[in-house]
């Protein structure tokens, strides 16, 4: 079938702020400590131990912003263990991730030295579980103050003089669960105190974003808008936090336990876990709505700053370690998320995958026998939408109703696309989720003229390909010659299973 679209190339949407996508980086597994981290003694091309390789390959994708030190590690957290020289950091035992000791050998200084290697800015979830509010303020204090205070002296006695700019900070973080199994109204108290003590120094402007709900909690989230708004209202009181955060993760296994091989599944399988990435939009748009009613201005954010695909880890690996591989499925739920995120750009602010290096649906794997660095299909997707990072989003309508499937209870709609314009460009982005029939997309161009247009397509033979140290383009983006332009209509064949970016000149 061919389903007709239509996108009027003068009509602004909101803009995609590139910080949707984001990144996670927890000290879980080897995402930290032999992915990013291999130590100053290691064989390997590094700077102060943070390897190279890996800075390159997200410098690629234009990495916007990187969240540290957790997940539920961040609650346990006490940022003084990993400052001063290394000999003298004491060793933690990281308690939700494997028992497994932590020498604090990266902190505060090496995750900064990473971020400015990435060219990418720090988002830092602060430790309200177990921590203290004058732990937290001092923490702000000795990242972003200058002159002469404490925290100041104490940056520059371990190495740097001038302070840094950080912007982005998380009050906690799955309050409602490991970050301190408390109550939505208790933590809303935490919040406000905790965002009135992390205060701005010099011109450094915090953005503090508030631990939100977990998936489909819409009272946690109303929660939280009551503290700052009154509902019907158009003016928020106060801001002692800018944003509230939301956690969903694609898991399709019957139980926790048992959640899925991550590449021996079957088609039945790939479906559900469609279905399941897709009911994204129904809760982005339902904590969106909760907003609304305190918020008609859409002042406060929303992040998403823990999602991804979450199945059983790799056969003879540490059950703590969360490492898993990533097949061409993984890809195309990464595409279904960007679709969803770049319609609710007007709230959606940030979203941050879970995990970078070596954890969940990651962007890259290291080999710890050979060394060797793998790019994931998920990390195809990142760099074939970097076009849309702060582009103008245009609105996709379509004119024909879009293939679907039954998938048990649920229906799941099988062609997903978006598109955005930004310096004189058009970026559209279309992803077949049909494992076995191709599709064809004719997209009506209004208001203006596309001259000429080049794709690229990420597909392979089946949805359980990945990519391996002995095979690592197995699933890799192509040259694509199914797109064309006549008459100012856009024409897309879209093979099964495949994600298609076609751009042009505007």
């Amino acid at each position: 079938m061919t389903i007709d679209a239509v996108v009027n190339l003068d009509l602004d949407g909101p803009r995609i702020s590139r910080h949707l996508y984001g990144h996670f980086a927890e000290h879980l597994g080897r995402c930290v400590y032999g992915g990013f981290y291999v130590g100053e003694d290691s064989a390997l091309a590094h700077e102060g131990g943070i390897r190279l390789d890996v800075v390159q390959a997200l410098r690629d994708l234009g990495i916007p912003n990187l969240r540290w030190p957790g997940g539920c590690f961040a609650d346990e957290y006490h940022w003084r263990d990993g400052i001063g020289p290394k000999d003298r950091r004491p060793v933690m035992v990281n308690t939700h991730w494997g028992g497994v000791e932590e020498n604090n050998h990266f902190g505060t200084h090496e995750f900064m030295a990473l971020c400015e290697l990435l060219g990418a800015e720090p988002y830092i979830s602060g430790n309200v579980g177990s921590g203290t509010v004058r732990e937290m303020s001092e923490w702000v204090e000795y990242l972003t103050r200058g002159g002469d205070s404490p925290m100041a002296r104490l940056r520059a006695a371990n190495g740097r003089a001038e302070p840094w700019r950080v912007r982005f900070w998380g009050l906690g973080n799955e309050a409602w669960g490991c970050g301190g199994n408390m109550t939505a109204e208790h933590y809303a108290q935490e919040a406000r105190r905790y965002g009135t003590y992390c205060r701005d120094h010099g011109d450094n402007r915090l953005y503090k974003i508030a631990a939100g709900a977990n998936g489909g909690d819409y009272a946690w989230t109303e929660t939280l808008m009551r503290q700052i708004g009154h509902l019907g209202c158009q003016h928020i009181d106060g801001t002692p936090y800018h944003a509230l955060s939301l956690h969903y993760y694609t898991i399709t296994g019957p139980t926790w336990e048992d959640k899925g091989s991550a590449t021996a599944f079957s088609t039945d399988e790939y479906y559900a876990t469609m279905v399941s990435a897709a009911r994204v939009e129904e809760l982005i748009a339902g904590h969106a709505a909760v907003m609304d009613c305190y918020d008609r201005a859409r002042t406060i954010g929303l992040v998403l700053d823990e999602w991804g695909t979450w199945f059983d880890v790799e056969p003879g690996t540490n059950p703590g370690f969360l490492y898993q591989q990533n097949t061409l499925r993984d890809a195309l739920v990464a595409s279904v998320h960007f679709d969803v995120f770049h319609r609710y750009a007007d709230r959606l602010v940030m979203a941050n995958i879970a995990q970078t290096v070596n954890v969940l649906q990651a962007m890259i794997l290291t080999d710890p026998d050979s060394d060797a660095m793998v790019r994931t299909p998920t990390y195809h997707v990142f760099a074939m939408n970097r076009g849309h990072h702060d582009a103008t989003s245009l609105r996709v309508d379509l004119r024909t109703a879009p293939p679907s499937r039954r998938v048990g209870d649920a229906t799941l709609t099988t062609v997903s696309m978006s598109a955005s314009r930004k310096d004189g460009r058009l970026l559209v982005s279309l992803s077949n989720l049909d494992a076995a029939e191709p599709a064809d997309v004719t997209i009506d161009l209004r208001g203006g003229t596309v001259e000429a247009v080049a794709a690229r397509i990420l597909t392979s033979g089946a949805v359980q390909d990945h990519n391996t140290p002995q095979a690592p383009e197995t699933v890799a983006p192509q040259p694509y010659d199914g797109a064309s332009v006549t008459g100012g209509k856009l024409s897309v064949h879209l093979p099964p299973h495949s994600f298609v970016t076609v751009s042009g000149a505007l």
